[in-house]
């Protein structure tokens, strides 16, 4: 080998070392990656689809701060969840990243009554948008089968719910899943304290989220420094079990804004 080649091999190594280096400091800084493992944000949000979160929305918590010098509690930089925000966060006890729907601020009363949210007496509209439809079958690596408003349906029959466009108080509209009548479709009064969120799930029967306190295996109120980031855009979607079965992908999906 000449010189002239140790050279520019030399350069390619330098050039694919800072090229790694500079990756990793965006993924640690702005952007983390997250896949969907669960279908208790469908339609929203499909198991299978990969997205990056947004660790710059509402600045750095003490759970998505790369440096030990960032505080306990707090955020560094200006910005806030808004309502209707789909926000990834770290549960408060078990230490697993979950994907909600932002739907109580600090010092909002939130009631769920007869599967319809209530902001602060305000009613977040339901108008029904027909059904959601997908097959009965394994999803995903875990292989969990949907839930269904029409069951009992067999391995690969459609699998329905019924589905509604609901309206927050401030005007985010999103769709919403409902499966079956069950306890938390009825809730008391929550007041949301100061520097916490409440969260719910877009497929309200089939997500543990806000309605259940965590003594209860639920989510409670999620304090903001467990907030990891805001979950903006689906960058690429398979539904298959293995990421290498590309007739399985959701080309329709790729890039697809998360509303």
């Amino acid at each position: 080998m000449t010189e002239k080649q140790k050279d520019g091999l030399w350069e390619n190594v330098k050039t694919i070392f800072w090229a790694l280096i500079i990756a990793g400091i965006f993924r640690t800084l702005f952007f983390q990656p997250f896949w969907i493992p669960s279908g208790s944000m469908k339609d929203t949000l499909l198991i299978g689809d990969f997205l990056f979160v947004n660790k710059m929305a509402y600045g750095y918590s003490k759970h998505s701060c790369p440096f030990s010098s960032c505080p306990i509690s707090g955020r560094i930089f200006a910005g806030e969840p808004e309502r209707g925000d789909v926000v990834v966060f770290r549960h408060p006890t078990l230490n697993v990243d979950y994907v909600k729907r932002v739907i109580g601020l600090p010092g909002d009363k939130v009631q769920v009554k007869n599967g319809v949210v209530f902001v602060n007496g305000e009613e977040a509209v339901q108008t029904p948008d027909g059904t959601f439809s997908e097959l009965k079958q394994p999803q995903g690596r875990f292989g969990n089968y949907p839930q269904c408003h029409n069951s009992p349906v067999g391995d690969g029959a459609e699998c329905l719910k019924e589905k509604s466009i609901e309206t927050l108080p401030g005007g985010v509209e999103h769709s919403v899943l409902n499966i079956r009548d069950q306890s938390s479709d009825n809730t008391n009064v929550s007041t949301v304290p100061e520097g916490h969120y409440f969260f719910m799930g877009d497929n309200r029967d089939n997500s543990v989220d806000s309605r259940v306190h965590r003594n209860r295996g639920g989510v409670g109120f999620v304090p903001a420094e467990y907030l990891l980031g805001r979950a903006d855009r689906v960058m690429f979607s398979s539904a298959g079990k293995r990421l290498v079965y590309f007739w399985t992908w959701r080309s329709d999906r790729f890039f697809k804004e998360i509303e």
